[in-house]
């Protein structure tokens, strides 16, 4: 029984050797670790195997990046105020805003208008207004609206080289109106070009062009 046990074990000893030879042999190796799951021990510098069936993991595509859209917005210019319209002088007077601030121009102006007509009818007042800005631009007179109104022995109602104090109210409102409307020459001029004007009931002997007369006011040229 023993000698059969010897001869068994023997046997099973030579299938194991045969075995390990098999799997010695080049082309088996491989094949047989890869059937038997056995795991393969790679030698350093050597080539990984390659494994069939191992998926590939999918990395994650990075996400497109979008160049920023930049939106160029221009300023809104400042609206430009409607122009004035009018069917009469009078209404353009009304329609006419008073500015929030006057300036010394505008104020020697309608301080003209105001002490020298402020009695005449608009465009009686619009006339004088017109001869204070003809003798600014003629180059006979000073060059400043101020400068015209001020100037030596021109208008009676300037004394010491001043104006008088103005009393507000509807009159001083409606000069101020006048003068603005003759400074942007929104209303037409009864008197144009004039550079003189004087009371009908004086005589001062001029010798020049007459231009019109208005209310109690004549012009020249």
């Amino acid at each position: 029984m023993s000698r059969i046990l010897n001869v068994a074990g023997m046997a099973a000893v030579g299938m194991t050797a045969a075995s390990m030879l098999l799997l010695a042999e080049p082309g088996f190796a491989s094949d047989l670790a890869a059937d038997a799951n056995i795991p393969a021990i790679i030698l350093p510098g050597a080539d990984a195997p390659e494994v069939e069936g191992e998926a590939e993991l999918p990395t994650q595509a990075e996400a497109p990046v979008e160049d920023s859209i930049k939106i160029e917005t221009e300023a809104d210019p400042a609206p430009t105020p409607a122009p004035v319209t009018a069917a009469s002088l009078a209404e353009l007077v009304a329609a006419t805003p008073a500015p929030a601030e006057i300036d010394p121009e505008l104020r020697c102006l309608a301080g003209a208008v105001y002490f020298e007509s402020r009695g005449e009818s608009l465009p009686g007042q619009l006339a004088v207004a017109h001869v204070v800005i003809n003798r600014a631009n003629s180059g006979r007179f000073p060059k400043s609206l101020c400068g015209v109104v001020h100037q030596k022995s021109q208008f009676s109602f300037v004394r010491g080289g001043r104006m008088p104090a103005i009393r507000k109210g509807a009159q001083w409102d409606n000069a101020v109106a006048i003068a603005q409307i003759a400074r942007d020459g929104t209303w037409k001029n009864r008197a144009p070009g004039a550079l003189f004007f004087h009371a009908r009931y004086v005589s001062p002997g001029w010798r020049k062009t007459r231009i019109a007369q208005i209310d109690n006011h004549i012009f020249y040229r």
